[in-house]
């Protein structure tokens, strides 16, 4: 029961730490001449996963790495699977060119770099320095772009919360607010961290195992909030780059400083490396197919995602305590419901291309 206690009021903190991060940088970052929508999928997307960056960082210097590994890997798979899939049940979401072209193809290339690296049993340091620089490069391109861009334009309006000079206003006060988020998502992610050790003694399952399914879930909140809110105001297309550029900076920053903070590095499991792993690099390549579609992500694909988080979820549970129906449930996914999502998902990509190709000899 104390467990329990301190595992909510870790999440309380998580999401309100985030919250408060994301209001402040989110100026401070339009104050700096970024444009509106690459603040949202930078620092917007960022501050959404900073519950796993306190998180997984947390549990990696408390040598912990199956939870930080575990909550990188859940969180990745949840954010697709459950957020985009709920966030298209509520209305279909527009997909933006940028998505198609840039950002999905590099989170698919992210999810099948973190497989090799761990293909050793270890993401060790210079991993982590690897995984690092690859965001830091990301980032310098999409700021400097939108910047180029905003002084070819120089028709844009000062954004809400900055003056017409470019300042932040109050920008003592959205100071404040980032080191006050940091502050509650330290201590968040302390609580919540050892809440779910607790629990992975309690219940007799690994840490892996809590990592993929009640952190992860834990800390994909603020992700989760922002997509259906997003989704809801018609800011469909900052519910899906919330996503991806979440899952970009769990991959690159989130796993790449918890691996250098590591004492050598997070070691992965077997089960990490034979499963779990490439389940993210499956479930990010199906977001090609999927974002192809006419730039729209229907409620039919998006209760497919829902499907597969549900069968995955319950998959990890037969898994982990060892119940007699696994067999027969792993069979009947890996022989007919995967194979026939990936003819449909491969028809629905050929009829797109077709549709295009065809619209371009008209």
């Amino acid at each position: 029961m104390i467990s329990l206690l301190w595992f909510l009021l870790g999440l309380v903190l998580l999401v309100a730490g985030a919250e408060l991060l994301v209001r402040g940088a989110s100026r401070l970052a339009l104050a700096a001449g970024v444009s509106p929508l690459v603040a949202g999928l930078t620092v917007v997307a960022f501050g959404t996963s900073s519950p796993e960056l306190a998180v997984s960082i947390g549990a990696a210097l408390g040598g912990q790495g199956d939870l930080s590994l575990g909550n990188v890997v859940g969180s990745n798979i949840f954010n697709v699977l459950f957020i985009l899939g709920l966030s298209a049940l509520v209305v279909p979401l527009v997909v933006a060119r940028q998505l198609v072209r840039l950002d999905v193809p590099l989170m698919v290339a992210l999810s099948v770099l973190v497989l090799v690296l761990a293909h050793d049993g270890r993401i060790g340091r210079l991993d982590g320095a690897l995984l690092a620089s690859l965001l830091a490069i990301y980032l310098v391109f999409l700021v400097g772009r939108s910047r180029r861009e905003a002084q070819f334009d120089g028709t844009a309006a000062p954004a809400a919360g900055v003056d017409a000079g470019g300042r932040a206003a109050g920008w003592p006060w959205q100071l404040a607010m980032v080191v006050a988020g940091l502050v509650l998502l330290v201590l968040g992610a302390r609580w919540l961290v050892d809440a779910a050790v607790a629990f992975a003694l309690l219940m007799g399952v690994s840490e892996l195992v809590v990592g993929l399914t009640i952190v992860a879930a834990g800390t994909s909140l603020p992700e989760l909030v922002t997509s259906v809110v997003a989704a809801l105001r018609g800011e469909r297309d900052i519910a899906v780059g919330n996503v991806v550029g979440s899952n970009l900076f769990n991959l690159a920053g989130v796993l790449g400083a918890a691996a250098l903070v590591a004492p050598g590095g997070i070691a992965v499991s077997g089960p990490a490396i034979a499963f779990d792993l490439p389940v993210m690099v499956v479930v990010a390549f199906a977001c090609l197919p999927v974002f192809l579609t006419g730039g729209v992500i229907s409620r039919a694909e998006g209760a497919l995602f829902l499907a597969y988080w549900l069968a995955y979820t319950v998959y990890l549970v037969l898994a982990a305590s060892h119940h007699d129906a696994l067999p027969e449930f792993s069979a009947v996914m890996l022989f007919f419901a995967v194979p026939l999502t990936l003819l449909t998902l491969l028809l629905l990509a050929l009829g797109e291309l077709r549709r295009r190709h065809g619209g371009a000899i008209r």
